[in-house]
């Protein structure tokens, strides 16, 4: 595509010898382990430059554009999910350090997240308060000049153990009728590890059928002091607004590893339609499996044209929350679609833990939930095009 530069084609490359070489072969066996991907890798992609990529050359990093970023993430995906999804954090957590901390923040903290010696996790997402983000009830009660409390619950904080900052979205202002007008966005600095920082700060792991890799937390942050200077821009009643200007980045990027994940699945079914026979010749040669993979390959193809688009989109500095939408509501179901597709042309192996398609399955439902559920991509569009 004309959108591709040179650089872009080398940079695929690399990425795609790193997956195949380095996380394809251990992502199996790990994953039915339930075990957590290894800092040596986490390590490798630091070295490889993919925490810096977003974030400007003056802080550390990159300074890369968001098709940059698609790539990355679609190759990393297809090899584990998980991997392609350490970029998450760090796509949030440094987009709201850039678009809405001060100078200060920006030095002190993007520079680390860029070299990979700080990893962040986002806590946003509340035990009653998911999708209505503006409904957010954790309390940050400033104390002193130097000090806010936060006291409250927070759930699904994926990578939260492992995590050195979190990015935490907080009500400053007690009037619930504020709604997002109260809200506003810090940084609480932490310690890695699956202790956590009792009792001001205790977390629970939350066992999932498949996203395994990384851990997810609930955590109840319990008179929990994070200094005022961590505010992000310094400045209460920014969160909400903050936060919806790195929604876009983080939808695309989120369609960017439903694709990987897809294309997957598409390349496993093919490649066992092929070796799989039945009635004396492969089951490729039957229309019913010719039909699924032509399916297949046209939805995996659409999802990726979709993201493409988005990404250049934003990187052209259009607003781009239309198409971000579109591409992480069609890709969510796209890769259901798709994987489920590939366990059924594997027959009854598909549903064994031995073959990676049954990962891919378990790992393709979860799209439709995070990172804003179907329902609110939905909404998204329909609020576009009726406005």
């Amino acid at each position: 595509m004309t959108m591709f530069t040179e650089e872009h084609e080398v940079l695929r490359r690399e990425t795609r010898r790193f997956a195949e070489r380095v996380v394809a072969p251990i992502a199996q066996d790990l994953y039915n382990e339930e075990a957590e991907i290894p800092m040596e890798i986490i390590r490798q992609m630091a070295q490889m430059g993919y925490f810096a990529m977003a974030i400007p050359e003056e802080y550390g990093g990159l300074g890369m554009d968001n098709l940059a970023v698609v790539i990355v993430t679609e190759e990393l995906s297809k090899a584990w999910l998980s991997v392609g999804s350490v970029m998450t954090r760090t796509l949030i957590a440094g987009g709201l350090i850039l678009a809405g901390g001060t100078e200060e923040q920006k030095e002190r903290w993007l520079p680390g997240i860029a070299a990979g010696e700080l990893l962040p996790a986002a806590a946003f997402t509340e035990p009653n308060h998911g999708s209505d983000t503006a409904g957010m009830r954790l309390r940050a009660t400033k104390k002193d000049d130097k000090t806010y409390v936060l006291n409250g619950q927070k759930t699904w904080i994926t990578f939260a153990n492992r995590a050195h900052i979190m990015t935490v979205l907080a009500r400053t202002d007690p009037d619930l009728s504020k709604r997002h007008k109260g809200l506003s966005m810090f940084v609480v600095e932490k310690e890695p590890g699956d202790g956590f920082m009792p009792p001001q700060l205790m977390g629970e792991r939350i066992p999932t059928i498949g996203y395994h890799g990384m851990k997810s937390f609930s955590l109840s942050f319990n008179d929990l002091e994070v200094p005022a200077d961590n505010l992000i821009g310094l400045e209460e009643g920014k969160g909400f607004y903050q936060l919806m200007s790195v929604y876009e980045t983080a939808r695309i990027q989120t369609a960017a590893r439903a694709v990987g994940v897809a294309q997957a699945a598409l390349e496993a079914a093919i490649r066992y339609s092929q070796e799989r026979e039945q009635f004396g010749k492969p089951i490729s040669e039957f229309q019913a499996i010719r039909h699924k993979l032509a399916y297949m390959a046209t939805k995996v193809e659409a999802g990726r044209q979709l993201t493409y688009y988005a990404a250049a989109r934003k990187d052209e500095g259009k607003r781009a929350d239309l198409e971000a939408g579109m591409a992480k509501l069609f890709c969510a179901d796209m890769v259901e679609y798709v994987t489920s597709e590939a366990v059924q042309i594997h027959g009854g192996y598909g549903y064994a833990l031995e073959y990676p398609v049954s990962r891919y399955w378990r790992d393709g439902r979860v799209f439709r939930i995070f990172e804003g559920t179907s329902e609110i991509q939905a909404t998204v569009i329909a609020k576009r095009l009726l406005s």
